[in-house]
Protein backbone atom coordinates (compact mmCIF):
# COMPACT_ATOMS: atom_id res chain seq x y z
CA UNK A 1 0.00 0.00 0.00
CA UNK A 2 1.26 3.28 -1.08
CA UNK A 3 1.97 5.69 1.73
CA UNK A 4 2.41 8.96 0.30
CA UNK A 5 1.71 11.67 3.02
CA UNK A 6 1.61 15.57 2.29
CA UNK A 7 2.61 18.51 4.68
CA UNK A 8 0.57 21.47 5.27
CA UNK A 9 2.98 23.30 7.19
CA UNK A 10 3.12 27.44 6.37
CA UNK A 11 6.47 29.51 5.51
CA UNK A 12 6.63 33.06 6.44
CA UNK A 13 8.18 35.39 4.14
CA UNK A 14 8.05 39.21 4.61
CA UNK A 15 6.63 40.60 1.40
CA UNK A 16 3.97 42.40 0.27
CA UNK A 17 2.12 39.98 -1.98
CA UNK A 18 1.82 41.82 -5.65
CA UNK A 19 6.12 41.87 -5.22
CA UNK A 20 5.83 37.74 -4.88
CA UNK A 21 6.74 35.49 -7.80
CA UNK A 22 7.77 32.03 -8.23
CA UNK A 23 10.59 31.22 -9.60
CA UNK A 24 11.02 27.11 -11.54
CA UNK A 25 14.14 25.69 -12.49
CA UNK A 26 15.18 24.89 -15.03
CA UNK A 27 13.61 27.35 -16.52
CA UNK A 28 12.58 25.03 -20.28
CA UNK A 29 11.91 21.57 -18.72
CA UNK A 30 11.76 18.49 -20.57
CA UNK A 31 10.16 14.85 -20.06
CA UNK A 32 12.22 13.39 -17.01
CA UNK A 33 13.04 16.51 -15.49
CA UNK A 34 12.40 17.70 -11.88
CA UNK A 35 11.77 20.66 -11.04
CA UNK A 36 12.29 23.44 -8.21
CA UNK A 37 9.36 25.84 -6.83
CA UNK A 38 10.50 28.41 -4.74
CA UNK A 39 8.25 31.35 -3.79
CA UNK A 40 10.68 35.01 -3.92
CA UNK A 41 9.72 38.68 -2.54
CA UNK A 42 10.28 41.03 -5.27
CA UNK A 43 11.79 44.51 -4.53
CA UNK A 44 8.93 45.68 -2.76
CA UNK A 45 10.11 43.48 0.37
CA UNK A 46 12.69 45.52 1.23
CA UNK A 47 10.12 48.32 3.00
CA UNK A 48 9.70 48.32 6.42
CA UNK A 49 6.00 48.24 5.77
CA UNK A 50 5.36 45.46 3.51
CA UNK A 51 3.59 42.74 5.21
CA UNK A 52 4.63 39.76 6.85
CA UNK A 53 2.99 36.99 4.24
CA UNK A 54 3.01 33.25 4.71
CA UNK A 55 3.19 30.92 1.76
CA UNK A 56 0.11 28.37 2.63
CA UNK A 57 0.18 25.89 -0.29
CA UNK A 58 2.09 25.27 -3.94
CA UNK A 59 0.13 23.08 -6.49
CA UNK A 60 0.91 21.65 -9.67
CA UNK A 61 -2.08 21.30 -12.43
CA UNK A 62 -4.18 21.34 -9.12
CA UNK A 63 -2.11 18.78 -7.19
CA UNK A 64 -1.21 20.11 -3.67
CA UNK A 65 3.15 19.43 -3.33
CA UNK A 66 4.98 19.22 -0.13
CA UNK A 67 6.59 22.33 1.10
CA UNK A 68 9.89 22.69 2.57
CA UNK A 69 11.79 25.40 4.28
CA UNK A 70 15.62 24.93 2.02
CA UNK A 71 18.43 27.79 2.79
CA UNK A 72 14.96 29.72 4.64
CA UNK A 73 13.12 30.02 1.16
CA UNK A 74 9.64 28.19 0.65
CA UNK A 75 10.22 25.21 -1.98
CA UNK A 76 8.94 22.60 -3.47
CA UNK A 77 9.69 19.72 -5.94
CA UNK A 78 7.98 18.37 -8.92
CA UNK A 79 8.77 15.38 -11.47
CA UNK A 80 7.64 14.95 -15.15
CA UNK A 81 7.62 11.51 -15.55
CA UNK A 82 9.84 10.82 -18.91
CA UNK A 83 7.07 9.79 -21.11
CA UNK A 84 4.61 12.69 -20.13
CA UNK A 85 2.77 14.23 -23.24
CA UNK A 86 4.82 18.48 -23.66
CA UNK A 87 2.55 20.90 -23.17
CA UNK A 88 2.05 23.58 -20.80
CA UNK A 89 1.23 23.44 -16.96
CA UNK A 90 0.35 25.87 -14.51
CA UNK A 91 1.67 26.25 -10.78
CA UNK A 92 0.04 28.13 -7.87
CA UNK A 93 0.96 29.58 -4.58
CA UNK A 94 -1.75 30.54 -2.30
CA UNK A 95 -0.43 33.12 0.26
CA UNK A 96 -1.64 34.35 3.93
CA UNK A 97 -3.87 36.92 3.07
CA UNK A 98 -5.79 34.17 0.61
CA UNK A 99 -3.83 35.52 -2.98
CA UNK A 100 -2.61 33.35 -5.36
CA UNK A 101 0.26 33.95 -7.72
CA UNK A 102 0.75 31.60 -10.94
CA UNK A 103 2.92 30.76 -13.32
CA UNK A 104 2.62 28.67 -16.32
CA UNK A 105 5.69 26.66 -17.93
CA UNK A 106 6.17 24.84 -21.13
CA UNK A 107 7.43 21.25 -20.49
CA UNK A 108 9.19 19.70 -23.93
CA UNK A 109 10.33 16.56 -25.72
CA UNK A 110 13.36 14.48 -24.25
CA UNK A 111 15.07 13.31 -26.99
CA UNK A 112 15.89 9.39 -26.09
CA UNK A 113 19.03 7.94 -27.87
CA UNK A 114 18.58 4.12 -28.78
CA UNK A 115 21.70 1.44 -27.98
CA UNK A 116 21.71 -2.23 -28.47
CA UNK A 117 22.47 -4.11 -24.86
CA UNK A 118 23.32 -7.62 -24.03
CA UNK A 119 22.08 -9.68 -21.49
CA UNK A 120 24.71 -11.07 -18.77
CA UNK A 121 26.08 -14.80 -18.93
CA UNK A 122 24.98 -14.55 -15.34
CA UNK A 123 21.74 -13.68 -16.51
CA UNK A 124 21.06 -16.28 -19.19
CA UNK A 125 22.96 -14.59 -21.72
CA UNK A 126 21.19 -13.52 -25.37
CA UNK A 127 18.58 -16.01 -25.67
CA UNK A 128 14.54 -15.49 -26.56
CA UNK A 129 14.46 -17.10 -22.70
CA UNK A 130 16.67 -14.91 -21.04
CA UNK A 131 14.92 -12.18 -22.67
CA UNK A 132 11.17 -13.22 -21.59
CA UNK A 133 13.08 -14.08 -18.09
CA UNK A 134 13.86 -10.23 -18.40
CA UNK A 135 11.39 -8.04 -19.18
CA UNK A 136 9.05 -10.41 -16.78
CA UNK A 137 11.16 -9.81 -13.47
CA UNK A 138 11.64 -6.34 -14.48
CA UNK A 139 8.38 -5.63 -14.26
CA UNK A 140 7.81 -7.21 -11.08
CA UNK A 141 11.00 -5.37 -9.67
CA UNK A 142 9.59 -2.22 -10.26
CA UNK A 143 6.02 -2.69 -9.19
CA UNK A 144 7.39 -3.73 -5.55
CA UNK A 145 9.20 -0.56 -5.26
CA UNK A 146 5.84 1.55 -5.92
CA UNK A 147 4.45 1.19 -2.64
CA UNK A 148 6.94 2.53 -0.47
CA UNK A 149 6.31 4.73 2.90
CA UNK A 150 6.79 8.13 2.35
CA UNK A 151 7.30 11.02 5.66
CA UNK A 152 5.31 13.79 5.94
CA UNK A 153 8.00 16.24 6.76
CA UNK A 154 11.32 16.64 4.68
CA UNK A 155 13.98 14.87 6.95
CA UNK A 156 16.82 17.43 5.62
CA UNK A 157 17.94 20.80 5.22
CA UNK A 158 21.20 20.77 3.82
CA UNK A 159 22.13 20.10 0.13
CA UNK A 160 21.95 16.91 -1.20
CA UNK A 161 25.50 15.43 -1.96
CA UNK A 162 26.58 13.06 -4.37
CA UNK A 163 26.98 9.08 -3.39
CA UNK A 164 30.46 8.90 -4.54
CA UNK A 165 33.61 11.06 -3.58
CA UNK A 166 34.15 11.36 -7.44
CA UNK A 167 31.31 11.49 -9.36
CA UNK A 168 32.26 10.54 -13.09
CA UNK A 169 29.03 9.65 -15.09
CA UNK A 170 29.09 6.68 -17.08
CA UNK A 171 25.91 6.08 -18.07
CA UNK A 172 23.12 8.75 -18.57
CA UNK A 173 19.38 9.15 -17.42
CA UNK A 174 16.95 9.06 -20.27
CA UNK A 175 18.54 6.53 -22.86
CA UNK A 176 16.76 3.18 -24.33
CA UNK A 177 18.48 -0.03 -23.43
CA UNK A 178 17.43 -2.19 -26.91
CA UNK A 179 18.11 -5.66 -25.19
CA UNK A 180 16.65 -8.02 -28.74
CA UNK A 181 12.85 -6.61 -28.82
CA UNK A 182 12.64 -5.32 -25.38
CA UNK A 183 13.09 -1.99 -24.64
CA UNK A 184 14.13 -0.23 -21.34
CA UNK A 185 14.98 2.78 -20.38
CA UNK A 186 17.42 3.84 -18.18
CA UNK A 187 15.74 6.22 -15.63
CA UNK A 188 19.06 6.84 -13.29
CA UNK A 189 22.62 7.81 -13.52
CA UNK A 190 25.26 5.38 -13.41
CA UNK A 191 28.89 6.39 -11.75
CA UNK A 192 32.14 4.93 -12.32
CA UNK A 193 33.07 3.29 -9.22
CA UNK A 194 35.29 0.41 -8.57
CA UNK A 195 34.17 -2.35 -6.69
CA UNK A 196 34.20 -1.94 -3.25
CA UNK A 197 33.70 1.95 -3.66
CA UNK A 198 31.80 3.42 -0.44
CA UNK A 199 28.78 4.80 -1.38
CA UNK A 200 26.73 7.56 0.86
CA UNK A 201 23.59 8.69 1.81
CA UNK A 202 22.99 11.61 -0.12
CA UNK A 203 21.06 13.67 2.22
CA UNK A 204 19.36 13.04 5.50
CA UNK A 205 16.64 10.22 5.65
CA UNK A 206 15.11 7.33 6.52
CA UNK A 207 16.11 3.49 5.03
CA UNK A 208 13.01 1.99 3.65
CA UNK A 209 14.28 -0.70 1.99
CA UNK A 210 16.78 -2.99 1.84
CA UNK A 211 16.71 -5.86 -0.86
CA UNK A 212 18.59 -7.84 -3.31
CA UNK A 213 16.53 -8.93 -6.64
CA UNK A 214 17.99 -10.55 -9.92
CA UNK A 215 18.16 -7.55 -12.20
CA UNK A 216 18.73 -4.37 -9.98
CA UNK A 217 20.98 -6.62 -7.51
CA UNK A 218 21.53 -5.27 -3.68
CA UNK A 219 19.73 -2.66 -3.65
CA UNK A 220 19.17 0.52 -1.18
CA UNK A 221 16.13 3.07 -0.75
CA UNK A 222 16.56 6.10 1.52
CA UNK A 223 13.50 8.41 1.83
CA UNK A 224 13.99 11.64 2.45
CA UNK A 225 10.43 12.67 3.08
CA UNK A 226 8.13 14.62 1.28
CA UNK A 227 8.21 11.68 -1.40
CA UNK A 228 11.81 12.61 -2.55
CA UNK A 229 13.70 8.88 -2.73
CA UNK A 230 17.36 7.70 -3.93
CA UNK A 231 17.61 4.34 -4.65
CA UNK A 232 21.30 2.91 -4.78
CA UNK A 233 21.79 -0.31 -6.56
CA UNK A 234 23.76 -3.21 -7.57
CA UNK A 235 25.57 -3.16 -4.61
CA UNK A 236 28.45 -5.49 -3.09
CA UNK A 237 27.84 -4.87 0.63
CA UNK A 238 25.12 -3.28 2.32
CA UNK A 239 25.86 -1.85 5.74
CA UNK A 240 22.35 -0.29 7.31
CA UNK A 241 18.93 -1.64 7.93
CA UNK A 242 15.44 -0.91 7.02
CA UNK A 243 14.03 1.75 9.36
CA UNK A 244 17.50 3.20 10.53
CA UNK A 245 17.78 6.92 10.09
CA UNK A 246 20.95 7.89 8.14
CA UNK A 247 22.68 11.05 8.46
CA UNK A 248 23.95 12.89 4.76
CA UNK A 249 27.63 11.15 3.95
CA UNK A 250 26.91 8.07 5.89
CA UNK A 251 28.53 5.26 3.94
CA UNK A 252 25.62 2.82 3.51
CA UNK A 253 27.10 0.21 1.16
CA UNK A 254 29.78 -0.37 -1.01
CA UNK A 255 29.33 -0.79 -5.04
CA UNK A 256 29.39 -3.65 -7.36
CA UNK A 257 28.14 -5.64 -10.16
CA UNK A 258 25.42 -7.22 -8.81
CA UNK A 259 22.36 -7.77 -10.66
CA UNK A 260 21.88 -6.60 -14.39
CA UNK A 261 25.45 -5.26 -14.35
CA UNK A 262 28.35 -6.24 -16.65
CA UNK A 263 30.88 -3.87 -14.73
CA UNK A 264 31.01 -2.61 -11.24
CA UNK A 265 29.31 0.62 -10.95
CA UNK A 266 26.67 2.68 -8.76
CA UNK A 267 23.29 2.98 -10.33
CA UNK A 268 21.14 6.09 -8.63
CA UNK A 269 17.88 6.92 -8.90
CA UNK A 270 15.87 9.67 -7.87
CA UNK A 271 12.19 9.62 -7.34
CA UNK A 272 9.83 12.48 -6.49
CA UNK A 273 6.77 11.13 -5.87
CA UNK A 274 7.05 7.79 -7.42
CA UNK A 275 8.41 9.55 -10.49
CA UNK A 276 11.95 8.52 -11.78
CA UNK A 277 14.06 11.76 -12.45
CA UNK A 278 17.30 12.69 -13.95
CA UNK A 279 19.32 13.18 -11.06
CA UNK A 280 21.87 15.47 -12.81
CA UNK A 281 19.31 18.39 -13.04
CA UNK A 282 17.73 17.35 -9.38
CA UNK A 283 21.69 17.78 -8.02
CA UNK A 284 21.85 21.26 -10.24
CA UNK A 285 19.42 22.75 -7.98
CA UNK A 286 22.50 22.48 -5.25
CA UNK A 287 25.26 23.10 -6.65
Amino acid sequence: MRHILLTFSIFALPFAANAASLNVLPEDPIQGDPIMITVVPGPASSTASAPKLKVKSISFDGKPLGLVSYKNIPTAFYGFDINKKPGVSKISARLSDGSIIQKQILIGERKKAEVAFTIPAKLGGNTATSETKLATTLHDENASLLGLRTGVKAFWTERFDFPVADPIVTDPYGYIRQTGATSITHKGTDFRAPEGTPVMAANRGVVRLVQETRNYGKTIVVDHGLGIMTFYMHLSKISVTEGELVKKGQIIALSGQTGYAEHPHLHLTVRIDRVSVDPMVFYSFFR
